[in-house]
């Protein structure tokens, strides 16, 4: 056997495996409109926590749509304001004034980032240590982002599967913006490479180790937080949504599941603000690991670019094998585009978007190895949550 139809009969055989024995993550099945739940008996009460930095241009929409929620329980929200400049606490405090909901609304000032901290998880803990400190501290805590828009019914809906499945955790990977040119090639292929890595069915399997969430909306039980170390625990992940995921998998059941009642706000307009998205956690993945890098590098050709150059170029069982791999992950691609309203044509291109995330990969190790990775809201995070990782 040649060199290539090793190759090729690998491809094959790796696109076999992610369609049949990957938990079928690209029927994309895990969905929050499917086997709802029956309300339950009492509402437990809520609050939300949106850590906010210079989020004015989308910040009145999203706390607008928390506000307007139709939950029958104890509901508020707390906004923490990380520092911005652009008057977002000014805009959350009218929208709430406008709909004549500012009992709801409670803005706090963020305190100075202190070391060892991501941004993002400080401005959270700071919400959450506010909540927790209310008369009434609520049983449920919904982290979710300031370019976030909720439906009304979403609050409620989630609340609902948490109580049904006794769950310590319900994510929601929120509809993200597809509407750009860049958003249509890149969006999709996203959250099929997220599914992907974190089969949400196995997320969901109290059996199984796999562990996930998505950062845009988190429900979770206050007192299955604050046992397992709280937000403090994870203080240093750039990827916290996945690390609130393992931290609270073994205080109990998760759930993570597309939807459509929570949707992105926050446009991509270019390659370039996508790549950005990637790359600013895409080495933390990696766990900052050169060896990781060069082996998912490797992984990205072998799964990705030979199967349509053997298609095309190949002769015989190299050709067939390489055609039969991408018709595999032109396949497993389509209904992740059915959700988003695309072209199934896109699925052919899925070599080239491959192709993509993997320049964004090793931008994002570029970045690290420059001291500007994680880069959020004018802070560069990896190396400290590097740094702080190697010492634990």
């Amino acid at each position: 056997m040649t060199i290539a139809a090793g190759l090729a009969a690998l491809s094959f055989f790796i696109w076999l495996y992610m369609v049949w024995g990957r938990g079928f993550f690209w029927l994309a099945r895990e969905r929050d409109d499917r086997d709802e739940p029956a309300d339950p008996a009492n509402w437990p009460s809520v609050c939300a926590v949106v850590p906010a930095r210079d989020e004015a241009d989308v910040i009145a929409r999203s706390i607008g749509s928390l506000l307007a929620q139709d939950y029958p329980g104890d509901f508020h929200v707390v906004l923490v304001d990380d520092d911005s400049s652009d008057g977002t606490a000014d805009a959350a405090r009218d929208v709430a004034k406008a709909q004549g909901r500012e009992d709801r609304l409670h803005v706090i000032g963020g305190a100075p980032l202190p070391t060892g901290w991501t941004g993002k998880l400080w401005a959270v803990s700071q919400g959450v240590a506010y909540a927790s400190a209310m008369d009434a501290p609520p049983e449920h805590l919904l982290l979710t982002d300031a370019d976030i828009a909720h439906s009304p019914d979403n609050v409620r809906k989630l609340v609902a599967r948490a109580e049904a499945g006794n769950l310590v955790l319900v994510s929601l990977m929120a509809k993200l913006h597809c509407e750009t040119w860049a958003e249509r090639i890149l969006i999709p292929a996203f959250v099929f490479f997220f599914d992907m890595l974190y089969p949400f069915g196995q997320v969901n399997d109290p059996k199984s180790a796999m562990a996930a969430a998505a950062g845009g909306v988190m429900l979770i039980r206050r007192d299955a937080l604050q046992a397992a170390g709280g937000i403090a625990a994870i203080r240093t992940a750039i990827i916290d949504d996945c690390a609130m995921g393992a931290l609270l998998k073994q205080r109990g059941s998760i759930w993570l599941g597309l939807t459509e009642r929570a949707t992105s706000l926050r446009p991509y307009v270019s390659f370039g603000e996508i790549a950005r998205m990637v790359s600013r956690s895409a080495y933390a993945q990696l766990r900052y690991s050169p060896l990781l890098l060069a082996g998912t590098l490797l992984g990205m050709i072998l799964v990705y670019l030979l199967p349509p150059l053997f298609a095309v170029f190949g002769q015989g069982t190299v050709r067939y094998a390489g055609l039969g791999a991408w018709v595999l992950m032109t396949l497993s691609f389509q209904p992740m585009l059915r959700f988003y309203n695309r072209s199934p044509l896109w699925g052919v291109a899925l070599p080239a978007i491959g192709a993509l995330y993997a320049i964004f990969t090793v931008q994002s190790a570029v970045q690290v190895w420059r001291g500007k990775g994680g880069f959020w809201k004018g802070r560069a995070q990896a190396q400290a949550g590097k740094t702080m990782a190697g010492q634990a």
